[in-house]
Order: C-alpha cells, then sequence, then structure tokens
C-alpha cells in the first residue's frame, strides 16, 4: 500500500470509528428508557394498609397537608419540605425493639446525603404524649440528627395517625387515633418533590436500605431540571 495514501487515510478512518462509537451509543440510549419509579396511588397499595374512604383513588394522591412540633419546638409543615425529597417513617422513643435499628439506619442515609440539600428526613412519635419536644431534643442529640435536614416530630395523635393512614399507608390496622389506638411499623416512605410517593422500604432492613439510596438517586435525576 502507498504510504501517501495510508497516511491521508488514517484521520478518516479515525473519524469513521468515533462517529460510528457516537452512533452505537445515542441508539442504546434512545432504546434504553430511563430507569423511573412508580408513583403509588390508594389503589396500588395493599387494601388493607389503604383507609376505606379511599382504597379507590387511582391518580393524584400526595401527601396531605401537615403541622407537626420538632425537637426545637417548631413548627414543621409541608412548606419546609417544599420542592425536597423526603424518607418519612413513624417511631416512638421508648421502643426498644425496630425502632433503635430504623432510627440508625436514617442516621446512615443522613450521612450519605448529609451534603445535599434537596434529600431530607421526617419522623413522626407514634406517641406524642410521652414524646414531647425536651424528649425528642435529646433523643435527637443521642442519635446525631442534623436538625437542618432531619425533623423528628410530635403534634396531635389523630392527625399523626390520620397522615399514616390516609397518605401514608404504612397501617395494616384500622384506628381512630384515640386513646387507645396504636400503630407500629417498619416502614419507610419515600416522598418526591411533588408529594407523591415513590418507594416503600423495610427500615430494618439493610439491602431495603441500599435499595433506598439507589432509588434516591433516581428521583433527584428525575427532577434534576
Amino acid at each position: 500500500m502507498d504510504l501517501k495514501f495510508f497516511q491521508k487515510s488514517v484521520p478518516t478512518l479515525v473519524i469513521m470509528a468515533v462517529f460510528s462509537v457516537l452512533m452505537i451509543y445515542a441508539i442504546y440510549t434512545l432504546l434504553t428508557p430511563e430507569k423511573r419509579l412508580p408513583v403509588y396511588n390508594p389503589s396500588d397499595v395493599n387494601p388493607r394498609l389503604v383507609d376505606e374512604s379511599i382504597v379507590h383513588i387511582r391518580r393524584n394522591h400526595k401527601i396531605a397537608d401537615f403541622s407537626l412540633i420538632n425537637q426545637n419546638g417548631d413548627t414543621i409543615t409541608q412548606e419546609d419540605y417544599k420542592d425536597k425529597i423526603y424518607v418519612a417513617d413513624f417511631f416512638f422513643t421508648r421502643c426498644m425493639t425496630i425502632c433503635p435499628v430504623m432510627t440508625n439506619n436514617i442516621g446512615k442515609l443522613q450521612e450519605v446525603f448529609k451534603n445535599d440539600d434537596g434529600v431530607m428526613f421526617l419522623s413522626h412519635s407514634v406517641t406524642p404524649i410521652i414524646d414531647s419536644v425536651s424528649v425528642l431534643r435529646a433523643y435527637a442529640d443521642e442519635k446525631g440528627v442534623i436538625d437542618s435536614k432531619w425533623n423528628v416530630t410530635t403534634g396531635d395523635k389523630k392527625h399523626i395517625y390520620e397522615l399514616a393512614r390516609k397518605s401514608y399507608f404504612v397501617v395494616l390496622d384500622k384506628g381512630d387515633g384515640g386513646m387507645q389506638d396504636f400503630i407500629h411499623t417498619e416502614n419507610f416512605v419515600l416522598v418526591d418533590k411533588k408529594r407523591q410517593i415513590r418507594g416503600y422500604y423495610d427500615g430494618t432492613d439493610t439491602k431495603d436500605m441500599q435499595r433506598l439510596i439507589a432509588d434516591i438517586k433516581i428521583l433527584k435525576n428525575e427532577f434534576k431540571d
């Protein structure tokens, strides 16, 4: 082969190779849809977890407005979570079974997203009469809660229990939020910036925590625009 011809052909071959790689990548991207998490509405969840008054709803479910008191005595509402991805759970400070594991796992999640202002956490006490602000403050200090990222809350029991049953769908048993009513759940709930439920996770399971971290990153990519 003529050397001059070969020298002239090399740039052309390089350009063709680069073009081929770009075309393959473009085709792969088009044929591989971006992973998206499901949006959970009442009809998508185990009916035993959903209040019978809303079990038929198939679309547009959002977490209801809320008003709670956090570890600093501040009122926390949905406005504090506006345009945030957050993980919600239900616990009580005197719990000696699943709650310590759940709280420690949220602590680990908090560490992963410590420098990400778009990800927060919201814990609801299911024994709000016992879990006063001072109790929550001591609990938050013990667990390493970062106040700007994680609200550990108390409030009106009926309001909290209604959130659990009609917004987050985490409780199997029926109840009215009265004195004899008590809920206990290991569920973590992933909520997006539109206040939609995007995932459920076992807050005591290490593998589920890894799945939750991955899903938060998927949500962040979905809302990056």
